[in-house]
């Protein structure tokens, strides 16, 4: 099911009842912008993340986020670590 997000928040309270049912998708222009589901199912997703080695969540991680990381990884070779020179180490 998808309505729009104006529709989702004027009858939020019989959508929350579909969600039950079937996920719904909720667009704001004109994309999906997020999904309502049912307790029920979130707990289904959360138990599977959960389930997922270590190795694998960090892989997923890396790969998502790898431009942020790179950037990140960049500007600490280029400036440093805020602080460095108080550490004890």
């Amino acid at each position: 099911m998808q309505v729009t997000a104006t529709e989702a928040k004027n009858r939020f309270g019989y959508y929350l009842g579909q969600a039950e049912r079937e996920p719904v998708h909720i667009v704001k222009n004109h994309r999906v912008a997020g999904v309502l589901i049912s307790a029920a199912r979130y707990a289904e997703l959360e138990l599977a993340e959960q389930k997922k080695p270590l190795a694998t969540r960090r892989r997923e991680f890396n790969e998502t986020y790898k431009d942020w990381i790179d950037s990140q990884n960049d500007l600490v070779e280029r400036i440093g670590v805020f602080g460095e020179e108080f550490r004890p180490w």
